[in-house]
């Protein structure tokens, strides 16, 4: 596909609705949106932004198609033991109290020696988890008796259970070493494994979902399970912990048979249900803010991203050269150019205008979004009228959706040069005194602070400031042991290596990587032991691969995602250090790989096989698979899970390089630019929203020639982003922080910053001695036990001779 044509069969569709004769431009449809930058030459995406998926498809996306047959030997396996003991009912017909009691006997034969016994109990286990679906009739009963099932088996012990079986598992050395000695690893390899990661996915998965259904005491039993998640109850340390490991391991090599996916997306929904989620993290940062006495947020981003409307996307090549060929052959060029949104204000909604008069006009160097061509020109059949109900037209909101912000730095360094203009004198940081300083400089600065901005992470700044410069007087600090806090110091000891194992990771899943001898194999887990011997299973295990990939790279996004937003509230340094570990293992060149390529294809990616997809295909009767069926896919529009990744993509890398200019430097050094505005083809507007900033931060730096000829996208992220009231992005003035000589150095200062902080916090046995309590008494000095050697020991006579008998002593002087 190529990156510039895409949607070429909706063009027609647009430009023939926009010669229709009785419809002006003034009349708005739903899915037919319009920016200021001309007609959408492709419907908007109609994507939601979430936590998660749909229920149903973070179940499917657990299972890999190869894994399909285990579906029935689960079944068997619950089966023979439940025949056993029960012989004439089914499963969904006993009451509560043989439920329970079927429950108890299956957690009882998790502890046998025997690993075959084991096995087959833990797969009767994952049976009830997967909602005993061969008596259920509709996908619907089947997640009813799936929440039932888990929260029965939670209730009795048996997350607790898995988590020791898991551990046994990690460190069964025969296994790891077996598989380390294999030339290929299939999905043989990890059965036990994937068994009990699939339970532990589905427990946790269910158990997050809140309905409004639920009764009290499966609301405390949720409660109550999220706080032992979150807690070191499970061998002393929080469950991610665990899995961060099991993920750093799979990394080194010692143990290439571990099933990735299913411990990256058990990690994920970990961290998504302990630590919350989005709608949390606004509500978390509203608490502190009132803690802390500042002012409440401007507005709420969640609502205001989800009201955005996409912009156009930019033109290809051949559009351009199609468009000047146009421009050349018009007899009359518009002498009007007025904005879309002014047009929908002031003209009649209802009357029949000239296309003529409407036109905008283009900027002829521009090459960043699409035009609308000259409309007499167009050769296609005009459609019949096509008449749309007054309730359909969408009132646009006037003004810009974001209320501006200024720094407190901003503010004094705007005071310091107006000081050093006007009267030739600086007062630090004083921001109150205007004396001397010209009426229209009055009332900048009470505009500057009537819009000033604190965040919480500046107030964390000062306070640790505090502490180190009064280390005795400063007190204790109080330190809130909440979920985040418990990861951060269950993951500090190892956190660079943990960050670059998930990158490493997200390399190898990345769809531009190349197969490399050196790269990390992560297609263990969806493998099967014989290879396919026809094309439609060839076919079937290439989707199947594709699926493992996306499924990956969502899952670690969302990790890295959900980490430096929670860490950023809990503690600004928290997250600077994880960024920074980010930064030096190459992140940013890592995403920006990530999006070199054509982002339209892997947004409209079609890698999933809806008749496999769990809950279906344990329900209905599988139709018969061909290579047609394959090819078509299904019919979404799009691929939730690749637009979410490309979302949460975006927006770590704005993470990472927001008020950072070394960061925002590698941007530029790694050309950027012409990667990310490709991106802004997808026309979603959250997507679009984290592509300007990113263009945003280093427009300054593109030169003028870029700026010149990309206006529209200088428009869009006027339209779109964020104001900083005296911030001079787009005209590429000299900034002071900007100084090339100072990037390293920004860098040093940060990490030392961060050290100090992870040490004086963290780092009990390093105190600094020069704070220690020193023990004046002369009895208890010399009652102390010294230890001496055994070299010192053997020559004391020596020592004696040498450094006391041998030296004069004036005793006079000794005793005065």
């Amino acid at each position: 596909m190529d990156v510039g044509g895409n949607g070429g069969g909706l063009i027609v569709n647009n430009k023939q609705r926009a010669m229709l004769p009785n419809k002006s431009r003034g009349e708005f449809v739903r899915n037919q949106r319009k920016d200021s930058e001309g007609f959408s030459e492709s419907p908007d995406l109609e994507f939601e932004y979430a936590d998660t998926d749909k229920w149903s498809a973070e179940l499917s996306v657990l299972y890999s198609y190869t894994e399909g047959p285990e579906f029935l030997l689960n079944r068997k396996c619950f089966e023979e033991e439940f025949r056993i003991h029960v012989s004439d009912k089914k499963w969904t017909e006993l009451d509560v109290s043989q439920h329970r009691a079927h429950a108890m006997r299956l957690l009882d034969g998790l502890e046998v020696i025997t690993r075959e016994k084991r096995l087959k109990v833990a797969r009767a286990i994952l049976y009830m988890a997967q909602g005993t679906f061969a008596e259920c009739s509709s996908e619907a009963e089947v997640q009813h008796w799936m929440r039932y099932n888990i929260f029965l088996l939670l209730d009795v012990g048996t997350f607790t259970a898995l988590v020791e079986l898991l551990n046994m598992e990690v460190d069964n050395s025969a296994a790891c070493s077996s598989a380390v000695r294999k030339p290929a690893i299939s999905l043989a390899d990890s059965t036990d494994l994937r068994v009990l990661l699939n339970i532990m996915y589905l427990m946790v998965e269910t158990i997050q979902q809140e309905d409004t259904a639920d009764s009290p005491e499966w609301r405390a039993t949720r409660e109550t399970f999220k706080t032992e998640l979150g807690s070191p109850l499970y061998n002393n340390e929080p469950i991610s912990v665990m899995l961060f490991g099991m993920v750093t391991k799979f990394c080194s090599g010692h143990a290439p048979h571990f099933p990735m996916k299913k411990v990256l997306l058990l990690l994920w929904k970990s961290i998504l249900f302990t630590l919350g989620g989005f709608e949390q993290l606004q509500n978390i940062k509203v608490r502190k803010r009132e803690q802390l006495c500042l002012p409440p947020l401007p507005e709420d981003s969640i609502r205001v991203i989800r009201s955005m409307r996409a912009a156009s996307p930019p033109a290809s090549a051949s559009d351009l050269i199609e468009q000047q060929q146009k421009r050349a052959r018009r007899e009359h060029k518009s002498l009007t150019k007025q904005d879309n949104l002014d047009a929908f204000n002031e003209k009649d909604p209802y009357k029949s205008d000239d296309p003529r008069e409407d036109e905008d006009d283009n900027d002829d160097n521009d090459n960043s979004m699409e035009v609308e061509p000259f409309p007499m020109e167009r050769d296609e059949v005009m459609p019949p009228p096509i008449p749309h109900p007054p309730s359909e037209r969408v009132n646009f909101p006037k003004g810009l959706p974001w209320a501006p912000k200024v720094r407190e730095k901003d503010i004094e360094h705007f005071l310091e040069s107006s000081r050093s203009k006007f009267i030739g004198y600086t007062l630090g940081n004083d921001t109150d005194t205007v004396v001397g300083l010209p009426r229209p400089i009055h009332e900048s600065i009470r505009t500057l602070k009537q819009h000033k901005y604190i965040s919480i992470a500046e107030i964390q700044i000062a306070k640790e400031d505090e502490f180190q410069k009064t280390p005795l007087s400063g007190g204790e600090e109080d330190v809130e042991m909440c979920s985040t806090e418990l990861l951060y110091q269950g993951i500090l000891p190892s956190l660079p290596q943990y960050m670059i194992a998930l990158l490493k990771i997200l390399l190898a899943a990345a769809p531009t990587s190349k197969a490399k001898t050196d790269s990390i194999n992560i297609l263990a887990d969806v493998l099967p032991e014989e290879m396919p011997t026809t094309v439609l299973q060839s076919m079937k295990l290439g989707v199947d691969v594709n699926r493992h990939k996306e499924v990956i790279v969502k899952a670690i996004s969302a990790i890295l995602l959900l980490l430096l937003k929670h860490f950023k509230l809990n503690h600004v340094y928290q997250f600077e250090y994880m960024a920074q570990h980010l930064v030096f293992a190459n992140c940013i060149p890592l995403i920006l790989k990530f999006f070199n390529q054509n982002i339209m294809s892997y947004i409209t990616a079609k890698n999933s096989i809806s008749v496999l997809d769990f809950p279906y295909c344990v329900v209905h009767e599988l139709p018969e698979l061909t290579a047609e069926s394959l090819e078509a896919g299904d019919i979404n529009q799009f691929c939730w899970r690749n637009l979410f990744s490309c979302i949460n993509l975006l927006r770590i890398l704005n993470k990472l390089t927001k008020w950072k200019h070394s960061r925002t430097m590698m941007l530029v050094v790694f050309k950027s630019a012409p990667i990310l505005k490709r991106a802004l083809k997808v026309k979603q507007a959250m997507m679009q929203l984290y592509v300007l900033k990113l263009l945003k931060v280093q427009t300054k730096y593109l030169g003028r020639q870029w700026r010149k000829s990309n206006m529209k996208t200088m428009s869009a992220i006027y339209q779109k982003v964020r104001h900083r009231l005296n911030d001079d992005w787009a005209y590429g003035n000299a900034d002071l922080d900007a100084r090339p000589w100072d990037f390293q150095a920004e860098e040093c200062a940060l990490r030392a910053n961060i050290e100090r902080f992870n040490s004086r916090r963290y780092d009990n046995n390093q105190s600094n001695p020069d704070f220690l309590p020193v023990d004046n008494c002369l009895q208890s000095v010399l009652g102390q036990r010294v230890d001496l050697p055994e070299d010192f020991q053997m020559n004391y006579d020596l020592w004696l001779e040498r450094e006391v008998f041998s030296k004069p002593i004036s005793w006079e002087e000794l005793l005065q």
